[in-house]
């Protein structure tokens, strides 16, 4: 028979239903920083084309330099 008695088992349980939380609010987190990275991403890339397509130097050379620091920032 089990030596564990029931307040050992529920601790035990109650721990793991924590890590299993933990595990879910983590990876909820990871895919929506995701899903920000891709949006920005997304909106700069579009707003540099804009800038190539006006022929605007200055405006993709902003442009540039802040995709290139998302990218960057997210590890990209």
């Amino acid at each position: 028979m089990n030596d564990k008695s029931y307040t050992e088992f529920t601790k035990l349980s109650g721990k793991k239903k924590n890590t299993e939380t933990y595990v879910k609010d983590l990876y909820i987190e990871m895919l929506l920083s995701e899903i920000q990275l891709n949006n920005e991403k997304a909106s700069l890339m579009s707003l540099i084309d804009k800038a190539i397509d006006e022929r605007n130097k200055e405006k993709f050379n902003e442009l540039s330099i802040k995709f290139n620091l998302l990218c960057k920032r997210f590890g990209t």
